[in-house]
């Protein structure tokens, strides 16, 4: 993986090194860098829980698929509710820092309550105020990334972020199944480690993730109102009055409520919108996938927790290639991409014979949409929304896509409680597919107006 880009040109105004050319600004900002790494120490800490709970629940506590499928809804229904908060507090307060710090610090504080809670209405609590801290970090954290990136460059950024992320994600699963294997009380032994972690990435915000973000580097706009006179009535200015006019010219005005939903008024915004909810509506979720194929293959319990470490793999070999591929080809392509690769994903589950090669087929389908489209759409929807609101555009799609895809759950338990699991994935299927072809309509690119 490289983080400097080699063969952009020197923008113009770039530092100049002593008998070594202009001085290259790095393709990835310290910022994201920084960001990556307090996600990457988080995830391991969420990951390792997320990788023992469907069979805690199910198979240690007795919870049926239907009862699954509410909390798993649950537990992504409260995050959407929460980031769409938490985007606007970050706007409105001019401290992603802060917000998305309050949100890290939540989600630590809620992993060691999980050993004291052996029944699922404390379980349930617990998860909730979890989800709770995810909210509030999510769209300061995902603003940080894109303000401190050049627009040619979101995609790359995002994808390096979800890279580190997803090393979390594929260490997660694999400390749950060391400890399981070596411990005897070993979910509650999960669940101490996960903590002690979680508090970890909280320290490396504090230390490490600046608190401001420095501004993209943009060449100087020279103006024929840059005159001489106009230096002769600056130094005409008192000093005290000077300074005083430009802390109010620097200072944003507070971004309003009104403000915030009057993004949905922007076209190209309103629609990645829709389309973020509707494939969400038909995306069942990952611990269903992994049940599926646990079903559908016969993997041992003891292997259950490794089955995340196989989308992660893929995930984290892709999302820094999908990234920038998507910027040099259009998001647009790669997002309805990887939607397609999770359809295959389905068809392999529902109608493959029972090959030895069949779950790592699946699982790599499975990270590759996660590459192709976990970074790429807020890199889509960043190129949308003006920077004073950038975390609450982020946050207004991201809550419609995880509403949809809470709806998806409750209903996918359902279906898997009423009909089963085969019928259940079908309908799930033919929904991706029929929303897949209505995205692939609505993001087409506008035809150039005519101007003769």
């Amino acid at each position: 993986m490289y983080l400097a880009d080699r063969s952009a040109p020197a923008p113009e105004g770039a530092k100049t090194a002593p008998d070594r050319g202009p001085v290259r600004a790095p393709a990835v900002a310290s910022t994201v860098l920084a960001l990556g790494a307090v996600s990457m120490i988080t995830d391991i800490s969420s990951e390792m829980v997320t990788a023992v709970l469907p069979l805690y629940l199910i198979a240690g506590l007795g919870l049926s698929p239907l009862g699954f499928g509410a909390l798993d809804g649950v537990y992504n229904g409260v995050s959407a509710l929460v980031q769409l908060t938490g985007g606007h507090l970050a706007d409105r307060v001019r401290n992603h820092k802060l917000i998305a710090g309050i949100g890290y610090g939540l989600s630590a504080l809620c992993k060691p309550l999980l050993l004291f809670a052996h029944s699922l209405g404390p379980i349930s609590v617990i998860l909730t105020l979890e989800r709770t801290g995810k909210g509030l970090r999510t769209a300061p954290r995902d603003a940080l990334i894109s303000l401190s990136t050049p627009p040619e460059l979101q995609g790359r950024a995002f994808g390096v972020h979800r890279a580190m992320d997803t090393t979390g994600a594929l260490l997660g699963p694999l400390a749950a199944f060391l400890i399981l294997s070596l411990t005897v009380d070993g979910y509650d032994a999960v669940f101490g480690v996960s903590a002690c972690v979680a508090v970890l990435g909280v320290v490396v915000l504090m230390l490490f993730v600046p608190s401001g973000v420095d501004p993209v580097p943009a060449p100087p706009a020279a103006s024929a109102k840059d005159t001489p006179a106009k230096a002769v009535a600056a130094k005409a200015t008192p000093a005290k009055a000077t300074a005083a006019t430009a802390r109010d010219a620097d200072r944003p005005a507070p971004v309003r409520l009104r403000d915030a939903l009057g993004l949905l008024r922007l076209p190209r915004l309103r629609n990645l919108a829709i389309c973020a909810v509707l494939l969400g509506l038909t995306t069942v979720s990952d611990a269903f996938v992994y049940l599926l194929l646990q079903r559908r293959t016969g993997i041992g319990d003891q292997w259950f927790p490794l089955m995340p470490l196989g989308t992660a793999a893929v995930f984290l070999l892709l999302a820094v290639p999908a990234g920038a591929l998507a910027d040099r080809i259009g998001r647009r392509t790669v997002f309805l991409t990887g939607h397609a690769l999770l359809l295959a994903g389905y068809a392999l589950l529902l109608w493959a014979p029972a090959w030895p090669a069949l779950p790592f087929l699946v699982l790599a389908l499975h990270g590759m949409f996660y590459a192709a489209t976990d970074g790429v759409l807020p890199a889509a929807v960043a190129a949308t929304v003006p920077g004073e609101l950038r975390a609450t555009g982020m946050a207004l799609v991201g809550t419609g896509q995880a509403l949809a895809r809470f709806g998806c759950s409750l209903a996918f338990g359902a279906a898997w409680t009423l009909w089963g699991t085969g019928p259940a994935l079908a309908a799930a299927a033919a929904g991706l597919l029929c929303c897949a072809a209505v995205a692939g309509f609505v993001l087409r690119p506008s035809a150039p107006q005519d101007t003769r």
